[in-house]
């Protein structure tokens, strides 16, 4: 499909700095097959059925900004993606300053780390291997890295002392993405007991989110777009979970797109889903491969022309979506990853159109 077709006006002051506080006071559009109707994240408990199964991410945002120099020469790298226990691909600005077989370190509070650069690729993108690996790389990053940002929020100086509260969720266990799965950004205490009372279980699964989510796609035809991959595990018991609840006929919540990603990637033709450890690049788009592991998706609202609002054409269909977003925009929604969020139904009758 052409990429213009997923195109939209976006004012700028709809770009959301700060998320609402308290989170759940947020926005939600519930998008149905029959029409749209505004909501609040809060009455999310109302809006889900009592056996419905949600399903989070349980990422976690590491620092993986940081600032430091190759000699005298400041750079800033920011890590995207692991590609070994102590190495990292990252986007370097300036990216001429680090050239094969340099030595990149970034220090703060005494703690210096310390990578060779390996690989040189195109677009700023090089490759970077670190004196430390696994566990004691990552501990590293957590003293001496900042946390990463879209480009859309506006920091100058990088992320502050409340951006350290406000983009991890309330779900985050798993040390290792770049980006935050931000539809779980919404959910508090209060809302998770309020859909404990409801009777709606939950269970969680990890993708850790790239930086490659936030890529312009640059093709003119989504058949010529190269997908990032990002990594992903869906346990075996989560598996089984699943299948349990799709065979007693409950419906099953993503919460955000990572979610759905990886249940998309471990649901096999019959809709069964199968344990899952590894890379995904899987890319949903209208009348691509049929939606398989979800019945419902909670997502804030995405990118134009961007792989996500691809993804929830694909699950809803490209009228609906650019209805949906209308509406939205005209009612002062306000978007991407601090931004307000949709409820919406799959609705076959219009993947396609």
């Amino acid at each position: 499909m052409k990429v213009d077709l997923f195109d939209f006006d976006l004012p700028r002051e709809l770009i959301a700095q700060r998320p609402a506080e308290p989170r759940e006071s947020a926005r939600l559009l519930r998008i149905k097959a029959d029409g749209l109707s505004d909501h609040r994240v809060a009455d999310l408990p109302d809006l889900l059925r009592p056996d419905d199964l949600l399903v989070v991410n349980d990422t976690r945002v590491i620092p993986s900004r940081l600032f430091g120099r190759r000699g005298e020469a400041k750079v800033e790298v920011t890590l995207h993606k692991a590609e070994g226990l102590d190495v990292w691909a990252a986007f370097a600005r300036p990216a001429r300053k680090l050239r094969l077989g340099d030595r990149f370190e970034a220090e703060a509070g005494g703690r210096v780390l310390g990578a060779e650069v390996i690989e040189r690729r195109d677009a700023g993108e090089v490759v970077l291997r670190f004196d430390l690996a696994g566990g004691e790389l990552i501990q590293a990053l957590e003293e001496v890295g900042r946390l990463p940002l879209p480009p859309y929020i506006e920091r100058p100086e990088g992320a502050d002392a409340r951006d350290t509260d406000d983009y991890q969720t309330i779900f985050a266990r798993d040390k290792g993405a770049v980006a935050a799965p931000t539809a779980g950004l919404h959910f508090t205490d209060r809302l998770l007991a309020a859909l404990d009372a409801r009777g709606i279980e939950r269970l969680a699964l990890t993708l850790h989110v790239g930086a490659g989510t936030f890529l312009p796609v640059k093709a003119e035809d989504t058949v010529d777009h190269h997908m990032h991959a990002e990594w992903g595990r869906l346990t075996a018991e989560t598996a089984d979970r699943l299948n349990a609840a799709r065979a007693a006929g409950r419906r099953i919540i993503a919460v955000g797109t990572t979610a759905m990603r990886l249940l998309e990637t471990a649901a096999g033709e019959d809709r069964r889903f199968r344990p899952f450890e590894g890379e995904t690049r899987i890319f949903i788009t209208p009348g691509g491969r049929p939606t398989r592991g979800t019945d419902v998706l909670m997502t804030n609202f995405h990118l134009p022309r961007s792989t996500l609002f691809m993804l929830v054409s694909a699950f809803a269909g490209l009228n609906r979506m650019h209805a949906a977003y209308a509406h939205a925009i005209a009612g002062g929604y306000r978007f991407f990853s601090y931004g307000d969020a949709c409820l919406i139904d799959h609705c076959p009758d219009d993947v396609a159109s």
